[in-house]
């Protein structure tokens, strides 16, 4: 298996969502805004339960959450 990467569009959707600030939506998914910030730039992967729920938050499918992209 060769190296991938993971997207995310939080930013962008928090954003789109009445400016949801990072502790709103940390708060929304039972975690730290330190968390949300971490995902966001990509120094963390959340897990798959926390993905999901991050998905919730937005109503929209976790594939326009995240995607995953071979290099």
């Amino acid at each position: 298996m060769g190296k991938f990467t993971i997207n995310n569009n939080i930013r962008k959707l928090r954003f789109y969502n009445s400016e949801m600030t990072q502790k709103d939506l940390a708060d929304k998914t039972g975690v730290t805004r330190q968390t949300i910030v971490a995902i966001e730039n990509g120094k963390y992967f959340p897990t798959l339960e926390l993905a999901f729920r991050i998905a919730k938050v937005f109503n929209v499918p976790l594939h326009e959450v995240f995607s995953y992209e071979e290099q």
